[in-house]
């Protein structure tokens, strides 16, 4: 039950962290922004979207730090049997032992 509780967490902030990083605009598009075409472009303005972006994506880091450790613990610690411990090994057939083939002597 938490099992599955902390993988769908898992898997919404992975998807989180992905459009988070996505949305950023990258260390060279400042450079656009100089010239007049970036900060009217931007969905939170010019200086809004970073620090908003930057908080954003260290929660979603953290929540995934954490879901990832959570899960790792508890797959690590799962009390149960194996799979491979509940297959029964095939019954093996018993037959008369098979005499060597005899073989010719060896002339040079």
């Amino acid at each position: 039950m938490i099992t599955t509780i902390l993988i769908i967490i898992h898997v919404i902030v992975c998807i989180a962290l992905v459009m988070i990083v996505l949305l950023q605009t990258g260390k060279g598009a400042d450079m656009g922004a100089a010239f007049g075409g970036g900060s009217s472009q931007t969905l939170f303005g010019g200086t809004g979207a970073s620090t908003f972006l930057t908080k954003a994506t260290t929660v979603a880091v953290i929540v995934f730090m954490l879901t990832s450790l959570g899960l790792a613990y508890i797959s690590s610690h799962r009390i149960g049997d194996s799979v491979v411990m509940e297959q029964k090994a095939p019954a093996e057939k018993q037959s008369a032992p098979v005499a060597p083939e005899k073989s010719a002597p060896f002339k040079p």
